[in-house]
């Protein structure tokens, strides 16, 4: 009997877990792959879109970069249940293969501790240079 009423109770638990009420953070994609760009013609400048699906405002807290060569901003003004919002994100454009996460900070009760991780990728190229893994196909392949 004891075994049945602790089931029921770690049901119910479980089930209320699912149903909170509160802000919820819903993003388009936690990616933003910017492909092969050239760094004369690109910006660096990329807008994640999210939506709050809860029934309560979201206030994204704060938004950090994992280094000083992205610099995200953060909406200013609490986002009302059903409404979109956005982060700004700007790369500066370093030639090379890159990865970046910005990490945002919310009252979101979706995800663990208000905390969502979005990811950055792309590969920023000069015009003019020869892309180093361009080069390495090339000696490596005889057709070439």
């Amino acid at each position: 009997m004891k075994k049945y009423l602790l089931l029921i109770l770690g049901l119910l638990t479980y089930f209320t877990g699912f149903s909170q009420s509160g802000a919820k953070i819903e993003f388009k994609s936690d990616t933003v792959d910017y492909g092969t760009v050239y760094k004369e013609e690109d910006n660096g400048v990329r807008v994640f879109e999210f939506t709050n699906t809860g029934d309560a405002d979201l206030i994204v807290s704060d938004v950090k970069s994992t280094c000083g060569c992205t610099v995200p901003s953060k909406p200013e003004a609490p986002i009302k249940p059903g409404k979109t919002g956005k982060i700004e994100v700007k790369y500066n454009m370093h030639p090379g293969l890159f990865r970046k996460t910005i990490t945002v900070y919310s009252n979101a009760v979706n995800v663990p501790d208000g905390v969502v991780a979005l990811k950055l990728k792309g590969d920023v190229q000069e015009k003019g240079k020869v892309n180093v893994t361009e080069k390495k196909k090339t000696l490596l392949d005889p057709k070439k």
